[in-house]
Parts: structure tokens; C-alpha cells; sequence
């Protein structure tokens, strides 16, 4: 099977746009790249340290892989449902791949057409109404929860974990440690505290492997398992794109190139990053994507403690329903975009368009074409205008979506912002940002240990009430 992916940055270059990037601009890089080659692989020999041990995940976890296969196969022989309790990394990588490589529709399918593989929730958030919905359509006798927080001190997760863990014991007594699965650290955190008087089943989340690369470890390959999928293909996938952006020459390194070309696009004033798949199956690659890129780059600090408040924000979106809502922006407003086409030579379905009123050529000239071809027309003719409004813009295309190319489409994407946070010279994987927002919520909910941060919280100035309409 071809296994192709290909990287097309020609609507990015000064021979196709006029503010574009130059050869010039580029060769100014290639001696840059090289050096960030030797230092990520510097930082990979210290993965756990520098925490770039995702970059070993598609080499270092062959009996990993099989405890997951074989915890799967089990899952699948009790279990109806499974639920994913986790947010962020957690959340997003195991909804991408499930969109990516099981059917649209897979949760309405008679578990015969899923193949005996249990429906998958993953429930990212604590809004209480999706709470509450979540338990009207499973039978939780007969549904696996899998909690997935490495620290075991994430306030959403831990709250669906503890309201899981009380109905299965009230349904289930003892039992209830049957239904559950932790993802966690091997030896810090709650949870870890927790599975040694509650013996559940435990899969580790690697040392060095933060939550938004985490999704070829088991925190996305024991979900992806249980569905069917075939996670080591996932993973020869990614050693494959692993190989190809181990290239020092630039122009042979695609991870490289892209990354330097967002970094010379943000200097040029283009602070958004567009990710725009072509195919229903790679929808939610945007969403992981978003979280990847943003929260690697949006530093206020560089790593010399120079405030430089970098990133490039991200932008989800889908062809061809955003043709009808976002385009209109791409091509007429601002110039500062990068737009990302994902596309798919060979889709998985070929459905003919039916023939009718022949009477109206509006409509007659469609027959006897395929969905295929119309959404690929769609697609070129989108990049076509937006190109020829002078936007930049730049594709990865897939030769067909399995789970060997997703694996080299994730693993790309890690490396891609890796790159480019060395350029950046900032700290890729820490995110204190979000360690904020996280004290003060500890704080508000009366955690022991946040009183000053709550005290912090209660002297902040209040707002006023003749800024506030209804």
C-alpha cells in the first residue's frame, strides 16, 4: 500500500506571492537547521530530562504494545462502552484518531459492523449537563472508564474520575476496580497513590513525555486498540517521518522547512496558523493541532528570560463546510495567515453523483462525476483563489488516510513545532500559562496549600458594575 505523504510549500514562495519567502531567505536557515539537528539529538539521548522522550515512543515500547493489545482484546470481550476520562492531550489525541480511522458514524454501528470493539466516549470537559447526559446512554456495569492525568492532580479529570469511581461502586460494589483503567505516572501523583490500595489496572505515561505529545504512548494507543486500530502501524508510520526529519539538509527535512517558513511568516507579520483538512477523517487533526502549537510556542519568555510574548495562534477549520464561512475572510482580509491545506489523494469511498434535470445545466453538469472529484476540485480551487488574492498558503497531502500515514501525519507535526521552538529560542514544553489558570482554580475550589493565591484572587480589583449590559 502507498504510504506517501508530500509537502507543497509553493504558494508560500516569492515566485507565487509578493511579499513570499525568497531562496535567499531560506539558505539563510540551512546552517541553522543543521545545528538544531545536533541539538535535538542531543536532547533526545536526555529525553527524560529535556522531555523529548516522545521522540523514542515508536521505537521504545514493544512490550508496552502488546500489554495494551492484550488488555484491549479483553476490554472488548466485557465491555460495551469506553469512556476516556481526560482533557487536553489526553482528550484530543484519542478523538483525532478515532475520527481518522474508524468510521464516521462508529458509535451508531451494531457492535457487529465496530467488530466487537466497545463504543468510545472521550469526555473532555466538566459541564455538568454532558455529566449528567453521559450516564443516560451507557450502561456503566458494561462500560471501562480509562482516567488519563499523568500528575494525578487535574481538577476536571480527578472530579470524572471520582463521580465514576462512586456509581460503579454503588452499582458494582468491590467489583467497581474492574472498570476502571489508570493512565498516570509510574510512581508520582494521586493516582499513583491511589492504585496502591485500589488495584487498577495501570498503563505509565513515559518520563519526558508531556500530555500534547503523548498521544503515541498508551494515553492515545490503549483507546485507539480497543476501537480496532492498529497502533503499530501508527508507530511504524512514525518512525518512518521519524527517519525523513532526522535530515540535516533542509530542503530534504520537511518538519524543518515548514517550521522555518512559519518563523519567517510570523517575522512578516502572519501570526495565524490555519489548519485546514480536506477530508471529515482529518477534522480533529486541527483541534490536536491547535493545542500542539499553541501552547509549545505561546511563551512570554524566551530562554534567556527576555520578555518576547512569541506564538502563532491557531486557527481550526474544515474544507468543504469552511468554504462557506471562513474563506471569504482568507482571500479578502487581512494578509496575516499561513493556511495549511491537509489533503487525500485516495479516499476510502467513491460514491457517483447521480444524473436529474437535465433541463437545468445548473445542476445536469454534475452527472456522472463522484463526490471524489468535487471535493479535490474544491479543494484546488480554494487554494487557487486564495492564491490569487496573494495569500500564502502551503499543503501536505496524503496518499490515503490509514493508520501508517497518520502516524507519519502526527509525528510530523511534533517534529514541525519542535523546530520551530528552537528557533524561537524558547522552552517548547513547559506551559505556565496554563499552570496559572490551573492555581486559581485550585484556589477558588479551597485546595489546601492555595491560600495565598486565593487571598491574591479576593484582592483583585472588583469589576464595575457600569460596564456590565443586562
Amino acid at each position: 500500500m502507498d504510504n506517501r505523504l508530500s509537502f507543497d510549500y509553493n504558494y508560500l514562495m516569492s515566485d507565487f506571492v509578493k511579499d513570499g519567502i525568497t531562496k535567499e531567505e531560506l539558505a539563510g536557515y540551512e546552517k541553522k537547521v543543521a545545528q538544531i539537528c545536533d541539538v535535538l539529538d542531543a536532547k533526545r539521548k536526555d529525553g527524560i530530562n529535556t522531555l523529548t522522550a516522545w521522540m523514542d515512543l515508536p521505537y521504545s515500547q514493544d512490550a508496552i504494545v502488546e500489554d495494551i493489545l492484550s488488555t484491549a482484546d479483553a476490554i472488548k470481550a466485557k465491555f460495551d462502552n469506553f469512556v476516556v476520562l481526560g482533557i487536553g492531550g489526553s482528550a484530543l489525541g484519542p478523538i483525532a484518531v478515532q475520527q481518522a480511522l474508524n468510521h464516521i458514524y462508529y458509535n451508531d454501528l451494531s457492535k457487529e459492523a465496530r467488530n466487537g470493539c466497545p463504543r468510545l466516549y472521550v469526555i473532555d470537559n466538566v459541564d455538568p449537563e454532558r455529566m449528567e447526559a453521559l450516564f443516560d446512554v451507557i450502561d456503566i456495569e458494561k462500560t471501562m472508564f480509562n482516567v488519563i492525568t499523568k500528575s494525578g492532580s487535574t481538577s476536571e479529570t480527578m472530579s470524572q474520575y471520582l463521580l465514576a469511581r462512586d456509581l460503579l461502586k454503588a452499582k458494582l460494589g468491590d467489583k467497581y476496580i474492574e472498570n476502571i483503567i489508570v493512565t498516570t505516572d509510574e510512581v508520582k501523583g494521586n493516582l499513583a497513590k491511589i492504585c496502591k490500595d485500589e488495584p487498577f489496572k495501570k498503563f505509565i505515561v513515559p518520563d519526558g513525555v508531556g500530555g500534547r505529545f503523548s498521544e503515541l504512548c498508551p494515553v492515545g494507543l490503549l483507546p485507539a486498540a480497543v476501537c480496532g486500530i492498529d497502533i503499530k502501524a501508527m508507530l511504524q508510520g512514525a518512525a518512518i517521518m521519524d527517519e525523513i526529519c532526522k535530515e540535516k539538509n533542509l530542503y530534504k527535512n520537511p518538519a524543518a522547512m515548514f517550521a522555518v517558513q512559519q518563523i519567517i511568516a510570523m517575522g512578516k507579520g502572519k501570526n495565524i496558523s490555519v489548519m485546514l483538512p480536506y477530508a471529515d477523517s482529518l477534522k480533529y487533526i486541527a483541534d490536536w493541532y491547535a493545542q500542539l502549537w499553541a501552547e509549545s510556542l505561546g511563551k512570554k519568555y524566551d530562554n534567556d528570560g527576555v520578555i518576547v510574548n512569541k506564538g502563532q495562534t491557531p486557527v481550526k477549520s474544515i474544507g468543504v463546510t469552511d468554504q462557506h464561512s471562513q474563506v471569504q475572510l482568507y482571500t479578502e482580509g487581512p494578509s496575516d495567515k499561513v493556511i495549511t491545506f491537509i489533503g487525500v489523494e485516495n479516499y476510502r469511498a467513491s460514491v457517483e453523483i447521480p444524473g436529474g434535470y437535465d433541463d437545468i445545466p445548473s445542476l445536469s453538469f454534475l452527472k456522472g462525476h463522484t463526490f471524489n472529484e468535487l471535493i479535490l476540485s474544491e479543494q484546488y480551487a480554494t487554494e487557487y483563489a486564495i492564491n490569487a488574492a496573494q495569500k500564502w498558503t502551503r499543503s501536505i497531502t496524503l496518499s490515503k488516510v490509514n493508520a501508517n500515514t497518520l502516524g507519519q501525519l502526527l509525528y510530523f507535526f511534533e517534529m514541525e513545532t519542535a523546530f520551530a521552538g528552537e528557533l524561537m529560542n524558547i522552552n517548547t514544553y513547559d506551559q505556565p500559562g496554563v499552570e496559572e489558570g490551573k492555581n486559581a482554580t485550585y484556589a477558588l475550589m479551597g485546595r489546601a496549600g492555595y491560600e495565598a493565591k486565593k487571598a491574591e484572587l479576593d484582592s483583585k480589583q472588583p469589576k464595575k458594575a457600569e460596564f456590565v449590559i443586562g
